[in-house]
């Protein structure tokens, strides 16, 4: 069996190497654009064109694949390539490019999606992110047969994982990389009997999961510390949720919430706002958060810095009892 892959960061190269190491025939890779990356912002090929050159595979790096689109040349090149391939089936994971109908259509056996989520929840861009972030006890990976919809596909291969209090989304990420790799194997070794079955996607339990903003990283100190912390985990490592101080944006990369305070207050002062500290250990910086919760903040990061525990962050950052999170100032 001939594939086509169609990927772009290490989430699918993982795959793209399962599927060689199986012994599966890849003529072509598609792939993004070399995209500026690092601190010289130096052009930098993707996670999938560096295996498929590893490989000796011939790579397509189209802008766009509409034929009618905003760069048609590309979109016809990409099609002479995708047609003199030969391909039996084209295999897509986080490619970044949205495929036009022909392309769909093009595949003897289409094209078959690899989904980190258990669709129909968490359709969309950023399922692992949003599976942590509201709190999911599971997640997995789909198998979808493809369609014109956005993740609409008949599911071919689903299995769940749990997501461990512990998990990031760098940790969850490999994890499901993994399974990834493992599902599509299988499903192609399926389909070659002729034996793959799909199933519709239930009506019920859809849920979309957006693209990750920037914007989204700043801490609101309002919200309920479990609220955060698994904020917090959900934006390792992009974008990383973030507070101000001084002046100064501080990156807070683990966190955990602790006991609800019984009486919100700072040695006896006036009642803990959100965002202010109310106690400083070698263990932790605990901020008061909505309802009356605290979040111990256990690893940090100043700009141009390490991410660091709490205890060599707090040797080369001022911070005491009562200080402010959140705003550009200490309180009186």
């Amino acid at each position: 069996m001939k594939i086509v892959f169609a990927g772009t960061p290490e989430f699918a190269a993982v795959a793209l190497r399962r599927l060689l190491a199986a012994g599966f025939e890849v003529p072509l890779v598609l792939t993004q654009p070399d995209r500026p990356a690092g601190r010289g912002m130096k052009l930098q090929a993707s996670a999938v064109k560096q295996c498929a050159q590893e490989h000796g595979i011939a790579v397509s790096q189209p802008r766009s694949l509409r034929l009618d689109g905003k760069y048609p040349d590309d979109a016809a090149a990409a099609r002479e390539a995708l047609l003199a391939s030969g391909a039996d089936v084209m295999v897509v994971a986080a490619y970044g490019l949205i495929l036009p109908q022909w392309v769909l259509d093009w595949p003897r056996l289409g094209c078959l999606n690899i989904h980190a989520s258990l669709l129909p929840r968490w359709r969309g861009a950023a399922p692992i992110h949003r599976a942590i972030e509201a709190g999911d006890a599971t997640t997995g990976v789909t198998i979808m047969q493809m369609d014109i919809g956005l993740d609409t596909g008949d599911m071919l291969l689903r299995e769940s994982l749990p997501i461990t209090a512990a998990d990031t989304t760098s940790t969850l990420h490999d994890r499901l990389a993994e399974l990834g790799g493992r599902l599509i194997v299988e499903a192609l070794e399926i389909a070659a009997c002729g034996d793959l079955v799909a199933t519709k996607q239930p009506e019920e339990g859809v849920t979309y999961a957006h693209k990750i903003e920037k914007a989204e990283s700043a801490i609101d100190w309002s919200e309920p510390a479990t609220t955060i912390a698994r904020r917090v985990r959900a934006f390792d490592p992009f974008p990383g949720a973030s507070t101000t101080f001084g002046g100064e944006t501080i990156k807070v990369w683990a966190a955990e919430p602790t006991a609800p305070l019984d009486a919100p207050s700072v040695e006896g002062a006036k009642p803990a706002q959100a965002g202010q500290v109310v106690d400083i250990s070698e263990q932790g910086i605990g901020v008061a958060c909505g309802d009356t919760s605290v979040l111990r903040l256990t690893t940090l990061q100043r700009a141009g810095g390490k991410r660091l525990p709490c205890a060599d962050f707090l040797r080369g950052f001022a911070l005491q009892v009562g200080d402010i999170l959140g705003s550009d100032h200490q309180s009186a």
